[in-house]
């Protein structure tokens, strides 16, 4: 059986570690099916977001070490190739479709580097963060060791990398990593829902959106201003634009189609 259930709803795709029994341990199976399928959600045009998840009392313990140590020890990065988009974001394009990630029990080490690479992150209260690589000889190299400081702040990123400590749902809500909490066993149904509120909003206007959001985080004001400006325009030509406001002025839900 597979390790990763793929399903899709209308506009979303959902993807759910099935491997509870290994803690869902990422495994270089698991990885080749989340890689294959963000690339299908970023080349099917009827997908809008995805959401991803996990079976069972915890989203994932970690990697399975026996299989990724010559990858970590070869220096040659994620085994990434062409139809395939990276889930931790470090190799290779990044998705330009939202991904919204519900977590719940261990999220440890490429669970966290994989949330740091959504938009939207649920977490049941249940829920314990951890990046253990100092531990085992190692440091994180799936993208914690840049993107934890920029989510959380410098001095909150080392307390929990240079240590290895673990930190709880109310420590990540309190230091933005993550945005909802739910009880343990409604965060998938939350994430759902906010994947839908996504799926019914124009697709250009979402995408272009996130592409100016990540534009900003690299570049100044007066560059930013202009990408934001240039980009808009097809966007304002687009059906989708009048739909929007034809729908506003006849009080109706809004049916956009992405063209």
């Amino acid at each position: 059986m597979s390790q990763v259930e793929v399903t899709t709803n209308g506009h979303i795709m959902h993807l759910h570690l099935t491997r509870p029994e290994k803690y869902n341990a990422l495994s270089l199976e698991m990885y080749g099916t989340l890689a294959e399928e963000l690339h299908r959600l970023e080349t099917d045009p009827n997908l809008r977001v995805a959401v991803i998840s996990a079976e069972g009392r915890n989203f994932t313990a970690g990697v399975e070490l026996d299989q990724w140590a010559p990858y970590f020890g070869g220096g040659e990065g994620w085994p990434i190739s062409e139809g395939r988009i990276d889930p931790m974001g470090v190799t290779g394009p990044q998705h330009s479709k939202p991904v919204v990630i519900a977590v719940q029990g261990y999220c440890f080490t490429w669970g966290v580097e994989m949330l740091l690479n959504t938009e939207i992150r649920v977490a049941a209260t249940d829920t314990q963060f951890q990046m253990l690589e100092v531990q085992r000889g190692l440091f994180p190299c799936g993208g914690a060791t840049f993107r934890l400081p920029r989510e959380i702040g410098w001095g909150n990123a080392q307390r929990v990398l240079l240590t290895g400590d673990r930190w709880s749902a109310e420590d990540a809500l309190r230091w933005g990593m993550i945005q909802e909490l739910t009880e343990p066993g409604a965060q998938i149904d939350r994430a759902l829902e906010l994947a839908t509120s996504i799926a019914d909003a124009a697709p250009m206007g979402v995408q272009g959106l996130l592409s100016a959001s990540r534009y900003s985080l690299e570049n100044d004001r007066d560059a930013c201003a202009k990408q934001i400006f240039s980009q808009l325009v097809p966007i304002m030509k687009s059906d989708d634009a009048a739909e929007g406001v034809q729908s506003f002025i006849e009080r109706r839900k809004a049916q956009f189609t992405g063209r």
